[in-house]
C-alpha cells in the first residue's frame, strides 16, 4: 500500500500533505503555486511512492457546488490525467478555518500561520480521508 497525497486547492497557492506509507499519519509537506500544482504532484507521486490522491472539494456550507469546487474538479482529473493514479474528492468545508485554529492553539504567529495555512488545510483534508471507514474509501 503506497502513501496518500491530499490538495488543498486554491486560485493563487494549494496546500499538499502525505500520509506515511501505512496511511496513519498525516504531515503537512509544501505549499505550491497553483500553476505548479499538477507538476508538481507528479514529481511527488513519483519521488513518493504516491498510490491514492485526494483533492478538497471547496463546497458551501449547504453543500452546493460553485466555481471554485468545478476548479478543484478539473485540477483532479488533471492530475489523474498527468499521473494514470487514482484521484477522488473530498469535501473540505472549514478545513481552513479549522488549520488556522490549530496553529493559533499551536502559538503560530500571523505570518507563521499565513504561510502554512495551505499545507495544514490539506493534512486536515488527509487526515479526513483516512479515518472514513474503509467501505467508504
Amino acid at each position: 500500500m503506497g502513501r496518500v497525497l491530499a490538495v488543498d486547492p486554491g486560485t493563487v497557492r494549494v496546500g499538499l500533505a502525505v500520509s506515511d506509507s501505512l496511511r496513519i499519519t498525516a504531515q503537512p509537506l509544501e505549499v505550491v503555486a497553483a500553476g505548479e500544482a499538477v507538476a508538481r504532484v507528479a514529481q511527488l507521486v513519483e519521488d513518493l511512492e504516491i498510490d491514492q490522491v485526494v483533492v478538497g472539494l471547496p463546497v458551501t456550507e449547504s453543500g452546493e457546488e460553485g466555481h471554485s469546487a468545478a476548479a478543484a474538479r478539473l485540477l483532479a482529473a488533471a492530475i489523474a490525467d498527468r499521473t494514470g493514479i487514482a484521484v477522488s474528492t473530498l469535501d473540505e468545508r472549514y478545513t481552513s478555518r479549522m488549520a488556522e485554529n490549530t496553529m493559533i492553539d499551536a502559538g503560530a504567529r500571523r505570518r507563521q500561520r499565513r504561510e502554512a495555512v495551505d499545507k495544514v488545510a490539506a493534512a486536515v483534508i488527509l487526515r479526513s480521508y483516512l479515518d472514513r471507514p474503509r467501505s467508504e474509501s
